[in-house]
């Protein structure tokens, strides 16, 4: 269980050092602009497609506690298999955690126009997606996920 703690420990510290190192090169000033994607610095003090900003400063909070609900339960389950995309998932939403506490709202900078237009976003919220698409997989096909 040791060495199962340490893989969702890695998990999370590498997804949330990858996040905040690319969002310092934008809070830094970096910008691109092309036909198809911007890169540009964008506060959302929402979460997906900004719902609830209405919560403000209580949103965080209770992110935290959702946070701190998904490590307890999963911790609980002893599933080594849903260690990995746990760690994922959960690092990923405490760097997005810690911009509303250091920034006021989450740094995203990805902003897709080619055909339509679509939110802005950053690395952790693609990891989020990548990790709760595993999650759902290994829920799905329980003969990958042993114990």
């Amino acid at each position: 269980m040791v060495r199962s703690i340490v893989i969702l420990l890695l998990a999370m510290s590498s997804v949330f050092f990858i996040d905040q190192a690319i969002k310092s090169i934008f809070l830094g000033g970096f910008r691109l602009n092309t036909q198809c994607i911007d890169l540009i610095l964008v506060f959302n003090k929402g979460v997906a497609f900004s719902m609830f900003a209405f919560l403000d400063e209580a949103l965080k909070w209770i992110q935290l506690a959702l946070l701190s609900g998904v490590i307890g339960y999963t911790l609980w389950l002893k599933k080594t298999c849903y260690f990995i995309p746990v760690g994922i998932m959960v690092g990923a939403g405490l760097s997005n955690v810690a911009d509303r506490f250091i920034h006021g709202g989450v740094v995203d900078y990805v902003y897709w126009h080619c055909g339509f237009n679509f939110a802005v976003f950053n690395f952790a919220d693609v990891m989020i997606d990548i990790a709760v698409i595993a999650l759902m997989i290994l829920n799905f096909r329980p003969q990958m996920c042993k114990s």
